[in-house]
């Protein structure tokens, strides 16, 4: 097992605070957190200001939009097709209680991330996401920057996403605000230094001890 909070601490006291996700509302997150599959920010970003200038991000007003209409709006993110189905069945998920987050998270209890795999185009780094960022419930995000990071680090076999989580032990403190942060961290920090491993050792992290993180 790996306990990852003496990572986290160096990263934050070398970083300092991330600010994440960049979003002006948890609704704007959802939705971006379906459309950032397989490609880039920056072409969410122009899904996403699509959709506000049509829609002002309104789940009744996305959802009354012709699948084709959602489709073309959609359209700079990739993948198009496959994520307007899939917003629309999100989207429609949580329209059932109102978009009530703190409800649906009762609702589901610890239900609550096997409910939204089961939803299509929700993987388990979209799961965790939503978790953290949506219903303020802590989570490792294990996503690409995260593997490649404790790849470098010295630990091995973590090809897929559930290699690495199920090897982080997270302690029982810590919060949904400390979620977002690492990933903030490991995201930012992966822009920069985890292009190649020459990167990774010219990084403040270059000569992490990594024995420091194991249980």
């Amino acid at each position: 097992m790996i306990n990852p909070m003496p990572l986290y601490h160096e990263m934050y006291r070398q970083m300092g605070p991330q600010y994440w996700w960049p979003a002006d509302s948890k609704m704007e997150i959802v939705i971006g957190a379906i459309l950032v599959q397989n490609t880039n920010w920056n072409n969410v970003d122009m899904a996403l200001t699509n959709l506000k200038d049509e829609t002002d991000l309104n789940v009744t007003q996305i959802l009354g939009l012709p699948i084709e209409s959602l489709q073309s709006l959609i359209r700079p993110s990739g993948f198009y097709v496959n994520k307007a189905r899939s917003l629309q069945a999100v989207l429609k998920w949580f329209d059932q209680d109102n978009c009530d987050f703190v409800r649906i998270a009762d609702k589901y209890g610890s239900g609550l991330r096997q409910t939204m795999l089961k939803l299509p185009g929700v993987g388990e780094e979209t799961a965790d996401s939503l978790l953290v960022y949506v219903f303020d419930q802590p989570a490792f995000i294990a996503d690409k920057y995260a593997r490649t990071l404790f790849g470098y680090l010295g630990f091995r076999n973590l090809r897929n996403y559930s290699k690495l989580q199920q090897r982080i032990k997270l302690p029982k403190s810590f919060t949904y605000q400390e979620a977002q942060e690492f990933h903030g961290l490991i995201d930012e920090f992966g822009k920069q230094f985890l292009k190649s491993r020459k990167d990774f050792e010219a990084s403040f992290l270059g000569g992490f001890d990594k024995h420091v993180l194991d249980l």
